[in-house]
């Protein structure tokens, strides 16, 4: 080995361990609380040292968040082989998200720190990949293919780009097979995703009350609104909402049956005790044998008066006799 590639070497040695002692630092403490000299005092060198590595603190962090992109594109690759384009998209939504629950620090750093670190991780290739092939192709007056090709290979010296090409491609695939509108604007809806996506991160990340149901159940409601759900949870919510509506409508006509009978119940017993009154009021006079009491005749007084006033008037004795 000779004495050049030697020094080539440690000069990448310790610039490895500049990077650790950062991404340490940042994991541990946040952002904030990363300096140069808080790294020099890590790694046991002076601060003039790492100056011969890194121009600023900035660049540290630039090389941070490309480190981060390069873990997010190992989670995406897998999930580039997923034939369905709408069921990649929202593999690959889950991923992303995952890989910010999982990596806190690194995603702030990338994501919610400053603009400059997003776009110096991304970089002019992210820019291309973000207007997708065929806005590139009409650009540059070339065929899709050879764009993809262009694109493809700017993106291997860029992970942050390379991530965001898996997904730009799968949402291509999906307006080409009919999936979305032949008009739908692809760098739109991608950064519309993309916000969703980042939405669902960042409250996880900053909010204490969010969510109040599970993050995966969040997530798929998210993704399921911007791509449709599978066929067999639309037919199992059709179903479940079939049974409700059967249910709730058999409910509603029995407690309306048993209404009305309630109502008609109701209805004969007026009319019962109606037509039962007068009898009622004579079985309440009667005698205790059966028999029904003599009722005082209002005529009584008069005959009275008359067998009073037709009854001779007794004879008086004569004096003397």
């Amino acid at each position: 080995m000779g004495i050049a590639e030697r020094k080539n070497r440690q000069k990448q040695a310790l610039r490895e361990r500049i990077l650790d002692a950062s991404r340490r630092i940042v994991m541990r403490e946040g952002f904030a609380a990363l300096s140069m000299r808080k790294i020099a005092d890590a790694i046991e060198y002076s601060p003039a040292t790492l100056y011969l590595h890194f121009a600023s603190r900035d660049e540290i962090a630039q090389a941070l968040c490309a480190e981060g992109y390069a873990q997010l594109l190992e989670t995406f690759v897998p999930l580039a082989g997923i034939a369905d384009p709408a069921e990649r998209l929202k593999a690959l939504g889950r991923a992303y998200v995952a890989f910010g629950v999982a990596h806190p620090e690194t995603y702030r750093l990338i994501f919610m720190e400053d603009p400059s670190y997003t776009g110096a991780a991304l970089g002019g290739a992210a820019k291309g990949a973000l207007k997708g092939e065929a806005a590139l192709a009409a650009e540059a007056g070339i065929t899709e293919a050879e764009a993809a090709s262009r694109d493809a290979a700017a993106a291997e010296d860029d992970p942050g780009a390379a991530a965001l090409h898996i997904m730009i491609s799968a949402l291509e695939q999906l307006k080409a097979s009919g999936g979305l509108p032949a008009s739908t604007d692809v760098a739109v809806w991608a950064e519309a995703f993309w916000a969703t996506l980042h939405g669902i991160v960042a409250l996880n990340l900053t909010c204490p009350v969010f969510p109040t149901t599970s993050l995966d159940t969040v997530v798929a409601v998210a993704l399921d609104a911007w791509l449709g759900a599978p066929q067999a949870t639309r037919d199992s919510t059709q179903h479940a909402t079939q049974h409700a509506t059967q249910h709730a409508t058999q409910h509603a006509t029995q407690h309306a049956a048993q209404h009305a009978a309630q109502a008609r119940s109701a209805a004969a017993s007026v009319g019962t005790r109606k037509k039962k009154s007068p009898g009622a009021s004579a079985e309440a006079a009667a005698q205790p044998d059966g028999e029904p009491a003599a009722q005082p005749s209002r005529r009584q007084p008069a005959r009275a008066a008359t067998a009073s006033l037709a009854a001779p008037a007794p004879k008086r004795k004569a004096a003397g006799t």
